[in-house]
């Protein structure tokens, strides 16, 4: 990956102080999170103030279900702008990521020129009404007043290759279409990339990068996240339900329950009208919380009696 990639971007001078107005410190970032219903640490909600004010971009890591990918959906909600989310996956291109032709609507352009009889210049098919903009393009595009929030989603799903693409684009917030030229960004997103950590990111990465890791919440946080999101539901099932997900977190499991996975417990347990958790309730709604049957069994067979009794039940 080349040396000489820089991520820093100075935004607009009007979006940079319409942003700052909005957020003038760490405290009011934490603040407007949670009135999106979004629970922030003190170091998630400084390492996402830095990346909005300096800006750079930010790379969250941790397990699946921690709430990165909602750190970045809760950031677009406070600043009121448009989320544009690019889904990385093993053999994504700069095609697939910044943007393509529309070959079909170019050759219905070509057939209807011919059946017409009228010429039909090359620029004419290569212009803006012909590109198909993917989520890259789309968020330099993006007309402000604030900038869009960039998800760039389990970048450890591509290839080294894709991120020094990456990179080198998010570093002048520029990209160049042969048949049309240079695009600028009026107002460069901020960037918010995610991973899982299936594989280490290049150091070239992280170097040019905020980074924050999302750990597990403690279980009192994990009680306070899963009732902001499951509406109605008493504090001694949430309270049951994250003690129990922390003890399985706590086992040799293929894949450890995240706070997703917690919220699809409860909001499934609500719906039959569980109370308070007890074998049966377990037995009957384990897939809404561990996804491998191999991690099932495995809960089984330590006994639901014990992760009951874990749970304070």
């Amino acid at each position: 990956m080349t040396e000489s990639v820089s991520v820093t971007r100075p935004l607009r001078a009007g979006a940079e102080e319409s942003v700052r107005e909005l957020i003038p410190d760490v405290e009011a970032l934490a603040a407007r999170l949670q009135e999106v219903d979004y629970l922030v640490g003190e170091g998630l909600a400084t390492s996402l103030f830095l990346s909005l004010r300096l800006p750079q971009p930010l790379l969250l890591e941790g397990e699946a279900g921690v709430g990165k990918t909602e750190a970045a959906k809760a950031l677009a909600a406070v600043l009121d702008t448009p989320l544009i989310r690019l889904q990385c996956y093993e053999g994504i291109d700069a095609s697939e990521a910044l943007y393509e032709w529309n070959y079909p609507r170019q050759l219905l352009r070509i057939r209807l020129a011919e059946s017409s009889g009228s010429e039909l210049g090359e620029e004419e098919l290569f212009g803006p009404d012909f590109l198909i903009r993917r989520p890259l393009l789309q968020a330099l595009e993006h007309p402000g007043p604030r900038p869009a929030v960039l998800l760039i989603d389990e970048l450890d799903r591509a290839d080294d290759d894709f991120e020094a693409f990456l990179l080198e684009l998010l570093a002048e917030a520029t990209v160049t279409v042969p048949e049309i030229g240079t695009i600028r960004a009026t107002h460069p997103p901020a960037v918010v990339m995610t991973s899982n950590r299936t594989r280490d990111l290049h150091d070239a990465v992280k170097r040019r990068c905020l980074y924050h890791w999302i750990d597990y919440p403690t279980p009192d946080r994990e009680v306070e996240i899963v009732r902001r999101r499951v509406h109605g539901v008493s504090e001694t099932l949430a309270k049951q339900v994250a003690l129990a997900v922390a003890r399985m977190r706590a086992t040799d499991m293929q894949k450890r329950p995240g706070v997703a996975e917690a919220i699809d417990w409860v909001a499934a347990l609500e719906l039959l009208g569980v109370e308070q958790l007890d074998a049966d309730a377990v037995n009957r709604t384990l897939g809404s919380v561990l996804k491998y049957t191999e991690d099932q069994e495995l809960v089984r067979e330590e006994g639901l009696e014990a992760l009951i009794e874990e749970a304070g039940a």
